[in-house]
């Protein structure tokens, strides 16, 4: 006989639990729209970093809440709005920037990635306890850094060692409290929702 416990229920994301009228598409689009918008409002949230072109800003927080909330596609959508809005020209980039020509820019292509991973992991469960929480923030961040640091290198001519310097060491202590709020917040909305594990 197995003591082991049940499995949690995946194939849903928060976003799934919305009603969805009669119009599927509706509710999607304003979703997409909505973590759009809910991510450049977060990217004015910026505070310089002495001896860096990247500030931190709430927009990587935002933008894994997003991905988490709505799953892979409509985070990755969400997240491509963004992304394209802001290279047309609408200042909501870190800093009200726009376009592409910025040393950060990389950080805002590795949201798009990790969009569609911590999504991917939601669906199968890894928003609904504080550690699997964690993890799924952990490895965002990650993909985050992994695209925005050589990119910082890149495009400003700065060695490995600067990048890491300058477009991560000082950014960990800032992700750590993130985490955590994200600890809290995605397994209560679920517990809320009555759906955790």
């Amino acid at each position: 006989m197995s003591t082991a416990a049940a499995p949690a229920r995946t194939g849903v994301v928060l976003a799934d639990l919305l009603p969805a009228a009669r119009n599927r598409y509706a509710v999607d689009t304003a979703l997409v729209l909505g973590g759009a918008a809910l991510t450049g409002i977060a990217a004015q949230i910026a505070v310089p970093i002495p001896g860096s072109p990247v500030p931190v800003t709430g927009q990587t927080f935002a933008a894994l809440l997003v991905g988490t909330a709505l799953g892979a596609r409509r985070g990755f959508l969400s997240l491509g709005v963004y992304t394209l809005v802001g290279m047309a020209g609408m200042p909501w980039f870190a800093e009200a920037r726009s376009g592409m020509g910025f040393p950060s820019f990389g950080y805002v292509l590795g949201m798009l990635l990790a969009a569609v991973v911590v999504g991917a992991l939601a669906r199968r469960g890894g928003d609904r306890s504080m550690p699997r929480t964690a993890g799924t923030m952990v490895l965002g961040s990650a993909i985050i850094y992994s695209v925005g640091v050589p990119y910082l290198a890149l495009s400003t001519g700065m060695s490995a060692s600067a990048a890491i310097a300058a477009g991560l060491v000082p950014f960990l202590l800032g992700d750590a409290l993130k985490a955590a709020l994200a600890m809290g917040a995605l397994p209560a909305a679920w517990k809320l929702a009555g759906r955790r594990g």
